[in-house]
Protein backbone atom coordinates (compact mmCIF):
# COMPACT_ATOMS: atom_id res chain seq x y z
CA UNK A 1 0.00 0.00 0.00
CA UNK A 2 2.76 2.48 1.00
CA UNK A 3 5.14 1.86 -1.81
CA UNK A 4 1.69 2.35 -4.29
CA UNK A 5 0.81 5.51 -2.78
CA UNK A 6 4.24 6.90 -2.71
CA UNK A 7 4.67 7.62 -6.67
CA UNK A 8 0.86 9.09 -6.49
CA UNK A 9 2.33 11.62 -3.44
CA UNK A 10 5.31 12.73 -5.71
CA UNK A 11 3.39 13.39 -8.62
CA UNK A 12 0.59 15.71 -7.11
CA UNK A 13 2.98 17.13 -4.54
CA UNK A 14 6.47 17.55 -6.21
CA UNK A 15 8.10 17.14 -2.68
CA UNK A 16 10.35 13.71 -2.00
CA UNK A 17 8.80 11.45 -0.38
CA UNK A 18 11.25 9.32 1.89
CA UNK A 19 11.25 5.86 3.18
CA UNK A 20 10.83 5.36 6.86
CA UNK A 21 14.48 5.62 8.30
CA UNK A 22 15.84 7.68 5.65
CA UNK A 23 18.70 10.36 6.56
CA UNK A 24 16.60 12.43 5.58
CA UNK A 25 13.05 13.97 6.94
CA UNK A 26 10.15 15.73 5.63
CA UNK A 27 9.71 18.81 7.13
CA UNK A 28 7.07 22.08 7.39
CA UNK A 29 7.42 25.51 5.74
CA UNK A 30 5.84 27.52 9.12
CA UNK A 31 9.75 27.62 10.14
CA UNK A 32 11.54 28.99 7.12
CA UNK A 33 12.62 32.20 6.33
CA UNK A 34 14.97 33.65 3.92
CA UNK A 35 17.89 36.94 4.81
CA UNK A 36 18.57 38.95 1.89
CA UNK A 37 22.30 39.16 0.92
CA UNK A 38 21.95 42.68 -0.88
CA UNK A 39 24.94 42.97 -2.24
CA UNK A 40 25.89 39.68 -4.03
CA UNK A 41 22.10 38.52 -5.40
CA UNK A 42 21.53 35.96 -3.23
CA UNK A 43 19.58 34.80 0.32
CA UNK A 44 20.28 33.02 3.36
CA UNK A 45 17.96 30.09 3.57
CA UNK A 46 16.58 29.79 7.29
CA UNK A 47 15.40 27.56 9.52
CA UNK A 48 14.06 29.56 12.62
CA UNK A 49 13.35 26.37 14.89
CA UNK A 50 16.44 25.49 15.22
CA UNK A 51 18.21 28.89 14.28
CA UNK A 52 20.36 28.07 11.49
CA UNK A 53 20.90 28.39 7.89
CA UNK A 54 20.18 25.71 5.24
CA UNK A 55 22.11 27.16 2.25
CA UNK A 56 22.38 29.76 -0.02
CA UNK A 57 20.15 30.64 -2.68
CA UNK A 58 21.64 32.36 -5.27
CA UNK A 59 20.82 34.26 -8.80
CA UNK A 60 18.15 37.03 -7.74
CA UNK A 61 19.53 39.70 -9.66
CA UNK A 62 19.63 43.36 -7.64
CA UNK A 63 18.61 43.14 -4.22
CA UNK A 64 19.51 46.63 -3.44
CA UNK A 65 16.30 47.27 -1.95
CA UNK A 66 14.22 43.80 -2.16
CA UNK A 67 11.69 43.14 -0.44
CA UNK A 68 9.26 39.33 -0.03
CA UNK A 69 5.98 37.92 0.02
CA UNK A 70 4.97 34.61 0.51
CA UNK A 71 2.26 32.29 -1.13
CA UNK A 72 -0.83 31.36 1.06
CA UNK A 73 0.61 27.73 1.96
CA UNK A 74 4.13 28.93 2.77
CA UNK A 75 5.74 27.18 0.16
CA UNK A 76 6.80 30.25 -2.59
CA UNK A 77 8.44 33.53 -1.81
CA UNK A 78 8.24 35.98 -4.43
CA UNK A 79 10.60 38.32 -4.43
CA UNK A 80 10.91 41.69 -5.69
CA UNK A 81 14.01 43.02 -6.80
CA UNK A 82 15.82 46.50 -7.77
CA UNK A 83 16.29 45.66 -11.26
CA UNK A 84 12.63 44.54 -11.73
CA UNK A 85 13.85 41.21 -11.36
CA UNK A 86 10.35 39.12 -9.64
CA UNK A 87 11.51 35.75 -8.82
CA UNK A 88 9.80 33.03 -7.19
CA UNK A 89 11.33 30.67 -4.70
CA UNK A 90 10.63 27.15 -3.54
CA UNK A 91 11.21 27.20 0.24
CA UNK A 92 10.79 23.54 0.65
CA UNK A 93 13.48 23.28 -2.10
CA UNK A 94 15.16 25.98 -0.90
CA UNK A 95 15.87 26.97 -5.21
CA UNK A 96 14.66 29.83 -7.49
CA UNK A 97 12.14 27.99 -9.52
CA UNK A 98 10.82 31.17 -11.81
CA UNK A 99 12.36 34.79 -12.34
CA UNK A 100 11.24 37.51 -14.38
CA UNK A 101 12.22 41.11 -15.28
CA UNK A 102 8.45 42.78 -15.38
CA UNK A 103 10.58 46.52 -15.21
CA UNK A 104 13.15 49.20 -15.12
CA UNK A 105 13.05 49.55 -11.33
CA UNK A 106 10.92 47.73 -8.91
CA UNK A 107 10.21 48.54 -5.45
CA UNK A 108 7.75 46.43 -3.94
CA UNK A 109 5.11 44.32 -4.34
CA UNK A 110 1.86 42.12 -2.56
CA UNK A 111 0.14 38.67 -2.49
CA UNK A 112 -3.81 39.04 -3.26
CA UNK A 113 -5.77 37.90 -0.27
CA UNK A 114 -7.03 34.49 -2.28
CA UNK A 115 -3.02 33.93 -2.90
CA UNK A 116 -3.48 33.51 -6.53
CA UNK A 117 -2.19 36.99 -7.86
CA UNK A 118 1.00 39.23 -7.00
CA UNK A 119 1.06 42.81 -8.13
CA UNK A 120 4.20 44.53 -8.77
CA UNK A 121 4.96 48.26 -7.86
CA UNK A 122 7.49 49.78 -9.94
CA UNK A 123 9.29 53.00 -10.30
CA UNK A 124 10.48 52.42 -14.14
CA UNK A 125 8.02 53.01 -15.92
CA UNK A 126 5.86 53.34 -13.18
CA UNK A 127 2.26 51.65 -13.15
CA UNK A 128 1.80 48.31 -10.97
CA UNK A 129 1.96 44.77 -12.92
CA UNK A 130 -0.35 41.93 -11.56
CA UNK A 131 0.68 38.45 -12.51
CA UNK A 132 -0.78 34.83 -11.98
CA UNK A 133 0.91 33.33 -8.65
CA UNK A 134 1.49 29.92 -10.04
CA UNK A 135 2.96 30.87 -13.18
CA UNK A 136 3.83 34.97 -13.24
CA UNK A 137 1.87 35.72 -16.63
CA UNK A 138 0.98 38.85 -16.85
CA UNK A 139 -2.83 39.51 -15.93
CA UNK A 140 -3.39 42.87 -16.12
CA UNK A 141 -0.73 46.40 -16.20
CA UNK A 142 -1.95 49.38 -14.80
CA UNK A 143 -0.34 52.65 -16.43
CA UNK A 144 -0.28 55.47 -13.50
CA UNK A 145 2.14 58.27 -14.84
CA UNK A 146 3.95 57.98 -11.92
CA UNK A 147 6.45 56.16 -9.84
CA UNK A 148 4.30 53.81 -7.24
CA UNK A 149 4.76 53.29 -4.13
CA UNK A 150 3.24 51.75 -1.10
CA UNK A 151 1.51 49.02 -2.56
CA UNK A 152 -0.66 46.94 0.43
CA UNK A 153 -2.61 43.89 -0.17
CA UNK A 154 -6.79 44.87 0.99
CA UNK A 155 -9.25 42.60 1.88
CA UNK A 156 -11.52 42.23 -0.68
CA UNK A 157 -8.75 40.35 -3.57
CA UNK A 158 -7.95 44.68 -3.51
CA UNK A 159 -4.49 46.73 -3.68
CA UNK A 160 -3.99 49.75 -2.71
CA UNK A 161 -1.04 51.86 -3.96
CA UNK A 162 0.67 55.47 -3.69
CA UNK A 163 1.73 57.91 -6.64
CA UNK A 164 4.59 59.26 -5.88
CA UNK A 165 4.18 62.16 -8.75
CA UNK A 166 0.50 63.24 -8.23
CA UNK A 167 0.02 63.01 -4.72
CA UNK A 168 -2.66 60.48 -5.28
CA UNK A 169 -4.12 56.99 -3.80
CA UNK A 170 -5.63 54.19 -5.68
CA UNK A 171 -7.24 51.10 -5.55
CA UNK A 172 -7.19 48.16 -7.74
CA UNK A 173 -10.08 45.83 -7.23
CA UNK A 174 -9.31 42.37 -8.81
CA UNK A 175 -12.60 40.30 -7.28
CA UNK A 176 -14.20 40.29 -10.19
CA UNK A 177 -11.73 40.46 -13.25
CA UNK A 178 -8.23 40.23 -12.62
CA UNK A 179 -7.82 40.78 -15.97
CA UNK A 180 -9.41 44.15 -16.16
CA UNK A 181 -9.12 45.72 -12.22
CA UNK A 182 -11.58 48.21 -11.24
CA UNK A 183 -10.04 51.51 -10.04
CA UNK A 184 -11.22 54.28 -7.60
CA UNK A 185 -8.75 57.36 -7.16
CA UNK A 186 -8.24 59.77 -4.51
CA UNK A 187 -6.26 62.83 -5.68
CA UNK A 188 -5.00 65.79 -3.43
CA UNK A 189 -3.55 63.47 -0.66
CA UNK A 190 -0.27 65.43 -0.34
CA UNK A 191 2.79 65.62 -1.51
CA UNK A 192 5.02 63.43 -2.69
CA UNK A 193 3.90 60.02 -0.85
CA UNK A 194 6.94 57.88 -0.19
CA UNK A 195 5.78 55.22 1.97
CA UNK A 196 2.30 53.24 3.11
CA UNK A 197 1.32 50.93 5.11
CA UNK A 198 -2.15 49.01 5.61
CA UNK A 199 -3.18 48.33 9.45
CA UNK A 200 -2.64 44.69 10.50
CA UNK A 201 -6.72 44.72 10.22
CA UNK A 202 -6.62 45.48 6.94
CA UNK A 203 -8.49 48.69 7.50
CA UNK A 204 -6.73 51.71 7.70
CA UNK A 205 -4.09 52.53 4.19
CA UNK A 206 -1.91 55.31 5.79
CA UNK A 207 1.09 56.96 3.47
CA UNK A 208 3.84 59.18 4.53
CA UNK A 209 4.16 62.06 2.13
CA UNK A 210 7.90 63.90 1.96
CA UNK A 211 7.23 67.02 0.51
CA UNK A 212 5.25 68.54 3.42
CA UNK A 213 3.97 67.51 7.06
CA UNK A 214 1.75 65.07 7.71
CA UNK A 215 0.12 61.36 6.69
CA UNK A 216 -2.65 60.75 4.89
CA UNK A 217 -5.25 58.41 5.81
CA UNK A 218 -7.86 56.34 4.11
CA UNK A 219 -10.34 54.43 6.07
CA UNK A 220 -11.07 50.98 3.88
CA UNK A 221 -14.11 50.21 5.67
CA UNK A 222 -15.51 53.75 4.85
CA UNK A 223 -13.77 54.41 1.77
CA UNK A 224 -16.77 56.65 0.38
CA UNK A 225 -15.65 59.57 3.24
CA UNK A 226 -12.35 60.05 0.94
CA UNK A 227 -8.98 60.43 2.28
CA UNK A 228 -8.15 62.16 5.35
CA UNK A 229 -5.04 64.58 6.12
CA UNK A 230 -3.31 63.95 9.97
CA UNK A 231 -0.73 64.51 11.90
CA UNK A 232 0.20 68.18 10.40
CA UNK A 233 3.14 68.19 12.81
CA UNK A 234 4.98 65.04 11.50
CA UNK A 235 7.03 64.75 8.95
CA UNK A 236 9.87 66.78 6.81
CA UNK A 237 7.70 70.00 5.90
CA UNK A 238 8.41 73.46 6.78
CA UNK A 239 11.01 72.48 9.69
CA UNK A 240 14.14 70.84 7.62
CA UNK A 241 15.89 68.16 9.88
CA UNK A 242 18.62 66.49 8.53
CA UNK A 243 17.31 63.17 7.68
CA UNK A 244 19.17 60.26 7.50
CA UNK A 245 17.12 57.31 6.54
CA UNK A 246 13.15 58.03 5.41
CA UNK A 247 11.83 55.59 8.14
CA UNK A 248 9.42 52.47 6.91
CA UNK A 249 6.12 52.73 7.56
CA UNK A 250 4.80 49.34 6.86
CA UNK A 251 6.53 48.13 10.21
CA UNK A 252 4.88 51.11 12.37
CA UNK A 253 3.72 49.16 15.52
CA UNK A 254 -0.30 49.09 16.15
CA UNK A 255 -1.17 47.78 19.75
CA UNK A 256 -3.80 48.61 21.42
CA UNK A 257 -5.75 51.32 19.51
CA UNK A 258 -2.61 53.28 19.39
CA UNK A 259 -0.08 53.47 16.43
CA UNK A 260 3.88 53.58 17.57
CA UNK A 261 5.85 55.57 14.84
CA UNK A 262 9.30 56.97 13.90
CA UNK A 263 9.64 60.19 14.46
CA UNK A 264 11.09 61.68 10.80
CA UNK A 265 14.55 63.42 11.72
CA UNK A 266 13.85 63.20 15.44
CA UNK A 267 15.44 60.91 18.54
CA UNK A 268 11.53 59.61 19.46
CA UNK A 269 8.95 57.22 18.65
CA UNK A 270 5.74 59.12 18.50
CA UNK A 271 2.30 57.95 19.93
CA UNK A 272 -1.29 58.03 17.85
CA UNK A 273 -4.70 57.47 18.94
CA UNK A 274 -5.69 55.19 15.53
CA UNK A 275 -9.25 55.86 16.30
CA UNK A 276 -8.55 59.82 15.78
CA UNK A 277 -5.73 59.78 14.29
CA UNK A 278 -4.07 62.25 16.73
CA UNK A 279 -0.61 62.54 18.29
CA UNK A 280 -1.25 61.69 22.38
CA UNK A 281 2.95 62.22 23.01
CA UNK A 282 6.81 60.81 22.07
CA UNK A 283 8.67 58.45 23.45
CA UNK A 284 12.57 59.69 23.61
CA UNK A 285 15.07 56.90 22.10
CA UNK A 286 18.87 56.72 21.10
CA UNK A 287 18.44 58.12 17.78
CA UNK A 288 16.41 58.25 14.31
CA UNK A 289 14.36 55.45 14.24
CA UNK A 290 14.17 53.58 10.90
CA UNK A 291 11.49 50.37 11.93
CA UNK A 292 9.17 50.56 15.02
CA UNK A 293 8.19 46.53 15.26
CA UNK A 294 5.78 45.06 17.54
CA UNK A 295 6.07 41.62 19.29
CA UNK A 296 3.28 39.52 17.96
CA UNK A 297 2.05 40.07 21.81
CA UNK A 298 2.41 43.70 21.74
CA UNK A 299 3.99 44.29 25.18
CA UNK A 300 7.25 45.57 23.59
CA UNK A 301 8.33 47.00 20.84
CA UNK A 302 12.27 46.99 19.06
CA UNK A 303 13.98 49.89 17.28
CA UNK A 304 16.38 50.20 14.71
CA UNK A 305 18.15 53.69 13.79
CA UNK A 306 19.77 55.33 10.99
CA UNK A 307 23.45 56.24 10.52
CA UNK A 308 25.22 57.44 13.09
CA UNK A 309 23.34 55.60 15.45
CA UNK A 310 22.74 52.27 13.73
CA UNK A 311 24.60 49.90 15.79
CA UNK A 312 22.22 49.96 18.47
CA UNK A 313 18.69 48.16 18.90
CA UNK A 314 16.33 49.75 21.77
CA UNK A 315 13.22 47.70 23.80
CA UNK A 316 10.26 49.63 24.55
CA UNK A 317 8.12 48.44 27.12
CA UNK A 318 4.22 49.60 25.66
CA UNK A 319 2.47 50.06 29.39
CA UNK A 320 5.02 51.85 30.45
CA UNK A 321 6.21 54.02 27.59
CA UNK A 322 9.65 53.78 28.06
CA UNK A 323 13.22 52.02 27.17
CA UNK A 324 13.74 48.75 29.20
CA UNK A 325 16.93 47.55 27.11
CA UNK A 326 19.50 48.72 24.44
CA UNK A 327 21.90 46.55 22.49
CA UNK A 328 24.51 47.23 20.20
CA UNK A 329 24.72 44.32 17.93
CA UNK A 330 27.25 45.99 15.24
CA UNK A 331 27.13 48.52 12.52
CA UNK A 332 24.26 48.82 9.94
CA UNK A 333 21.13 47.13 11.93
CA UNK A 334 19.22 47.25 8.53
CA UNK A 335 16.07 45.10 10.07
CA UNK A 336 14.28 43.04 12.04
CA UNK A 337 12.16 39.90 11.96
CA UNK A 338 10.15 37.88 14.71
CA UNK A 339 9.66 34.30 15.01
CA UNK A 340 5.79 33.66 15.14
CA UNK A 341 4.86 33.51 18.27
CA UNK A 342 7.53 36.28 19.33
CA UNK A 343 10.04 34.24 21.70
CA UNK A 344 13.10 34.98 19.17
CA UNK A 345 13.63 38.03 17.27
CA UNK A 346 16.29 37.74 14.30
CA UNK A 347 18.62 40.96 13.52
CA UNK A 348 20.53 41.51 10.10
CA UNK A 349 23.95 43.17 10.88
CA UNK A 350 25.31 44.22 7.24
CA UNK A 351 28.42 45.85 7.99
CA UNK A 352 29.54 43.03 10.52
CA UNK A 353 28.06 40.22 7.67
CA UNK A 354 25.91 38.01 10.38
CA UNK A 355 22.51 37.38 11.07
CA UNK A 356 22.31 37.60 15.22
CA UNK A 357 19.15 35.97 16.86
CA UNK A 358 18.02 37.38 20.73
CA UNK A 359 15.77 35.65 23.14
CA UNK A 360 12.86 38.47 23.45
CA UNK A 361 12.40 37.78 27.13
CA UNK A 362 15.70 37.97 28.70
CA UNK A 363 17.61 39.85 25.64
CA UNK A 364 19.96 37.51 25.47
CA UNK A 365 21.83 36.32 21.92
CA UNK A 366 21.28 33.09 21.31
CA UNK A 367 22.61 32.42 17.73
CA UNK A 368 25.28 34.19 15.10
CA UNK A 369 25.10 33.23 11.33
CA UNK A 370 27.69 34.61 8.74
CA UNK A 371 25.86 36.39 5.76
CA UNK A 372 26.83 38.97 3.14
CA UNK A 373 25.45 42.32 3.94
CA UNK A 374 22.68 41.06 4.85
CA UNK A 375 19.27 43.57 4.97
CA UNK A 376 15.84 42.21 4.70
CA UNK A 377 14.50 38.98 6.64
CA UNK A 378 11.34 37.48 5.77
CA UNK A 379 9.44 34.66 7.46
CA UNK A 380 7.06 32.18 5.94
CA UNK A 381 4.03 33.58 8.84
CA UNK A 382 3.64 36.98 7.16
CA UNK A 383 1.87 34.71 5.03
CA UNK A 384 -1.03 35.05 6.60
CA UNK A 385 -0.90 39.02 7.51
CA UNK A 386 -2.01 41.64 5.51
CA UNK A 387 0.19 44.29 4.59
CA UNK A 388 3.68 41.80 5.33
Amino acid sequence: MKLAIAPLLVALLGVPVLAAGSAETLRGTGDLGIAVERAQGSLQWLDTTNRISLGRIEGLGDLSHASAVFSRDERHAYVFGRDGGLTQVDMLAGRVVNRIIQSGNSIGGAISQDGRHIAAANYTPGGVKIFDARTLELVADIPTESKVIGLEDLPGNRFAFSLWDKGEIWIADISDDPRNPRLTKFTGIGTQPYDALISPDGRWYVAGLYGENGIAVLDMWHPEKGVKRALPDYGRGEEKLPVYKMPHLETWAMVGGKAFIPGVGRHEVVIVDVATWTQEGVIPVAGQPVFVMAQPDGRRLWVNFAFPHYDRVQVIDVPSQSVVQTLTPGKAVLHMEFTPRGENVWLSVRDANRLEVYDTATFRKLAELPAAAPSGIFFTPRAHRFGL
